[in-house]
This record gives C-alpha cells, sequence and structure tokens, in this order.
C-alpha cells in the first residue's frame, strides 16, 4: 500500500496515476505490468460476433452455427418484407437507430482501415457483417418517405426469456413517414447507407450506388419532415429515446453524403447549419449510438487541412469544430482545464454505470482515426494542458483496448470468446438456452425465465466477439446473467472496436511503434 501512496503523491496527473494503479497490482501478482494481446485473433472474433445478431434467413456461410433462423415473418402483418436486419442485444427486439449507428461503426472502420483487415484476412466477413445490415435497411425504405424503424416490442419482448428461433412476442413494425416524422433515425440510416456506399464503390459498385441513392432520400427526408422518432414511435422511449434530438445526426448524415458523393451542397449544409444545430456549439465529451455531435466535429475538422475546403469561405466554422472536437479528444486524455471524462481507478474511461463499454469503444475509435489525422498532418492536438502527439494518443486508445482484452484488475476479457478468462453468463436469450441445433423443441416465455434464465451455470452457447456492459466505476465485475448492466452486449459497441482493434494489429505487423515509451510524445 505504501508504493501506491508514493506513486501517487508523485503524480497529480490522471493519466500516470492509471499507470501506478497497474504497477501497485502488479507488485501483489495480481496483473503484469505488460500484456501483449493478439490484435489480430481479438478482431477476427468481434466480428464473428455479428454473426449471432443475425435476424432472418441464415446463409449457408453462417459461422455460429448454434444461430437458426428467425424473424422470417417480420413485417407480414404490415404487408412489407423487414426479414433480416440485426438484434441489437440480448433480446429480440429490431431497433432502427442503434442497427443503423452499428453499420455507421462498421463502414467508417473499414474505410480507414480496410487494408488492416485485409491482412488480418476478415475484410470479407467485415463486408458481409455491414451488408447484412444495409440489405435489411433497403427493406425497410419502402418509399422516400417512409422508413421502417422497429420490428417488435421492447415492453413485451422482456416479458419473455426466449431463444429468437421460438419468438411468440410481438413481431408488429413501426415506421416513420410525413405525418409521424423521424428525423434522427433517417439521418443515421443515410448516414449508415453513405459511409457502407464507399465500402463497397470497388467490390460492388452497383450495390454502391443503391446504398447512395437511398441515403440521398433518406437525407431529404429527415430535413424536410424534421421531428423525433421516439415521438413517433414512443413504444421506443424506454428503449432507444433520441435525447439528443435530431439535429446532431442531420449534420452526421450530410458529412457522410458529402464523403461518399463529393457534393458541396452536403458540406455547406454541414456548415451553413453548424450554429443552428449545434455543431459549432456543443461541446460533449460522449459520443453514443444517440449522441453524434464529438464524431461529426471531428470528420468536420479533418477537412480543414485540405485546399478546397479553406477556400470556401467557411475557415472559422472549420475551425470551431476543431475547437469542439479538441475538446471532446482532451476530455478523454484527462488533458482539459475544465470536464474531463471519469476514469476507473485502473484507468477506464467512465461515462455511466450501464453499458459503460459502449462509451469506451467509441473514444478508442475516435482517438485513434485522430492520432492518424494528426501523424499524416504532422500535427499536435491542442489541449489546455499542453499539445499532445499522435503517438501517445493512440497510446491511450491501447490502454483502453488492453483493459478490454485482459489488462484489468479483474484479469477479465470483456471481450467474451477472447482470452482464457471472460463472461461465461451473459445476459443474452440466445446464448442461455441450449441451441435450436442441439433441443428443436419449443420452449416458451415461462419455461425460459423458470429454468434457463436463473441458472447459476455457463451460458451453454458463447457469443464471441460481444463486448459485455463491462465493470463498475471501481473496477469491479459481477458476471451474473441477471447483472445487465454489467453483462448484456449491444452490436454497437463492438462495431467500434473493430476499427481499434484492426489498426492495432496493423501496427503491431509494421513498425511496432506502439512500443514507444508511454510518455514520449509529452
Amino acid at each position: 500500500m505504501e508504493e501506491k501512496r508514493r506513486c501517487f503523491s508523485l503524480s497529480q496527473n490522471k493519466f500516470l496515476q492509471h499507470w501506478c494503479v497497474i504497477l501497485f497490482i502488479s507488485s501483489l501478482a495480481i496483473l503484469p505490468l505488460t500484456q501483449s494481446f493478439n490484435y489480430g485473433k481479438a478482431l477476427s472474433k468481434s466480428l464473428l460476433y455479428f454473426e449471432s445478431q443475425r435476424s432472418g434467413r441464415l446463409p449457408y456461410n453462417q459461422r455460429v452455427t448454434w444461430r437458426h433462423h428467425s424473424g422470417l415473418t417480420d413485417g407480414l402483418e404490415q404487408g412489407v418484407d423487414l426479414v433480416g436486419g440485426y438484434y441489437d442485444a440480448g433480446d429480440n427486439v429490431k431497433f432502427g437507430l442503434p442497427m443503423a449507428f452499428t453499420i455507421t461503426m462498421l463502414s467508417w472502420g473499414v474505410i480507414e482501415y480496410g487494408d488492416e483487415i485485409s491482412s488480418a484476412g476478415e475484410y470479407t466477413h467485415a463486408l458481409e457483417a455491414i451488408k447484412w445490415g444495409t440489405d435489411y435497411f433497403i427493406k425497410a425504405h419502402t418509399h422516400p418517405n417512409v422508413l421502417w424503424v422497429e420490428v417488435g416490442d421492447g415492453d413485451t419482448d422482456h416479458y419473455c426469456w426466449q431463444r429468437p428461433e421460438d419468438m411468440t412476442t410481438s413481431r408488429q413494425a413501426y415506421k416513420v413517414d410525413e405525418k409521424n416524422p423521424g428525423s434522427d433515425v433517417a439521418g443515421e440510416t443515410a448516414a449508415a447507407m453513405a459511409a457502407a456506399s464507399i465500402v463497397f464503390r470497388k467490390t460492388n459498385p452497383h450495390y454502391s450506388h443503391l446504398l447512395l441513392q437511398h441515403a440521398e432520400q433518406l437525407f431529404e427526408f429527415g430535413d424536410k419532415f424534421r421531428g423525433k422518432y421516439d415521438e413517433s414511435v414512443r413504444v421506443v422511449k424506454g428503449y432507444y429515446p433520441s435525447v439528443s434530438g435530431f439535429k446532431d445526426e442531420l449534420l452526421w448524415a450530410a458529412l457522410w453524403l458529402y464523403k461518399a458523393t463529393d457534393k458541396e451542397d452536403y458540406l455547406s449544409y454541414a456548415l451553413e447549419k453548424a450554429n443552428e444545430f449545434g455543431g459549432i456549439t456543443w461541446a460533449i465529451t460522449e459520443f453514443s449510438w444517440d449522441v453524434k455531435f464529438p464524431a461529426l466535429q471531428i470528420i468536420a475538422s479533418m477537412l480543414l487541412t485540405e485546399e478546397n475546403h479553406r477556400e470556401m469561405g467557411f475557415k472559422l466554422v472549420f475551425e470551431q469544430y476543431r475547437s469542439k472536437a479538441e475538446y471532446y479528444l482532451c476530455a478523454c486524455l484527462n488533458k482539459n482545464n475544465g470536464s474531463n471524462v471519469n476514469r476507473t481507478p485502473a484507468g477506464l474511461l467512465y461515462i455511466r454505470q450501464w453499458n459503460n463499454m459502449q462509451y469506451v469503444s467509441n473514444a478508442a475509435f475516435l482517438l485513434t482515426v485522430y492520432s492518424d489525422y494528426l501523424r499524416a498532418s504532422s500535427q499536435r492536438l491542442r489541449c489546455d494542458r499542453g499539445k499532445v502527439g499522435p503517438e501517445e494518443v493512440l497510446l491511450f486508445a491501447r490502454s483502453q483496448a488492453d483493459y478490454i482484452l485482459g489488462a484489468n484488475p479483474m484479469g477479465m476479457s470483456y471481450l467474451v470468446g477472447y482470452g482464457s478468462r471472460y463472461p461465461q453468463r451473459m445476459h443474452h436469450r440466445g446464448a442461455s438456452i441450449e441451441s435450436y441445433r442441439e433441443n428443436k423443441g419449443f420452449i416458451g416465455c415461462t419455461q425460459g425465465y423458470d429454468y434457463w434464465y436463473p441458472r447459476n451455470d455457463p451460458n451453454p452457447n458463447v457469443v464471441v466477439g460481444a463486448l459485455v456492459g463491462g465493470p463498475d466505476h471501481m473496477d469491479r465485475f459481477s458476471d451474473d446473467r441477471k447483472n445487465f448492466m454489467q453483462t448484456e452486449a449491444c452490436t454497437y459497441n463492438t462495431a467500434s472496436l473493430v476499427g481499434v482493434l484492426a489498426k492495432l494489429h496493423g501496427v503491431e505487423e509494421e513498425d511496432g511503434y506502439l512500443n514507444t515509451p508511454l510518455l514520449a510524445s509529452s
């Protein structure tokens, strides 16, 4: 204990205190001071996860064999084909907003780190994960001004503990349209399809063009008929409410459409509405399926170095975007004089107790992308407490990924299926019940809750690549199926992690500069 006190007394910087904690724990032989991880293997597992979450008729090359066809009549009551897409987490509802965000982040990861994903032998799997989502969005966008945004009902679903293959709960579908707008979900789906169109541009140009058509129509729909989708689809309020409103999604979609089309109208939209829509006024310390401001601010700020953008007469707006982007990044690095992101004693970014890992993986991704931008443009991140070089930014992102993979006081990999110790009792209906392959007999709501849900045994099926909610503010974790705040995983947790793992895998393969001393660029 004395070593820990001495280390902390020498450092008032929380970033250094993180390493003091690790040093202290390692002295107790609980956690090695340095750990090496196979990022390529973790990347492979993270992409496999999306096959566990598939809804619809599974393909011949399905690798997760404990899953089977499900939701084959989705949309039938409404006269529309809504078979396919993803279940968001451990339940059996298809929620459009988080699903679209998942696809946006997967696509962004492939855009930035496609070469690294290829070198890991995972490029085809990454494209398959994206296309499973975008194929569904094409179906769900049945008219230029109609988007189906939810299948199933969270309330009735949560009364049941059933495998998706056995679902008896409501599969009612919900839409947004001209009279019942949903600019946020329309904007996020537009962003997802625009980003995916970039991914498929070379390998499948016809599909890429189709995605872009849908993206442009959805953006126009969301912008023309403005409103929050949770006011139109009220059943979503208890699960994925649009707390941030729709303005961030419209800016986000405009920037992705600009990246996909090079049409200056979309960039002008993001610049002209930057103040009105909060793009250059909101300083935010979290990035999530709901709050897009930090990410869109980062994308806008990275456009500043391009000569043609400097000539548009919006240099001040670009600079304001950059200032807000830096606020978020510096908050993650604990370099702001004002508000910084909280951390656990062992250094994990901590936003809130419910599914905190989503914020960690999202932050790690944005830090990773921006470190590349800084390196490529020979710049340093400007924070209140000094400038930060790209190496230090990436090293901190790696510290978050390493914590996820096992460099933590629990010695636990929070990426299910990776390492020798990971959560065994994930809060996940399909995983916790004997698989359809093993038992084709019907398992009802009551049977699931009475027999499978309360069992202390490990889940019979492993959801490989799932990033669970993670530990509490003191690095504590309880591997309990009923502890859904910590043991449930979501598609958007893993989606952002894919790009981070790809980058770390690529760095290890190429020049190994991650071995640079921790504070080399401080």
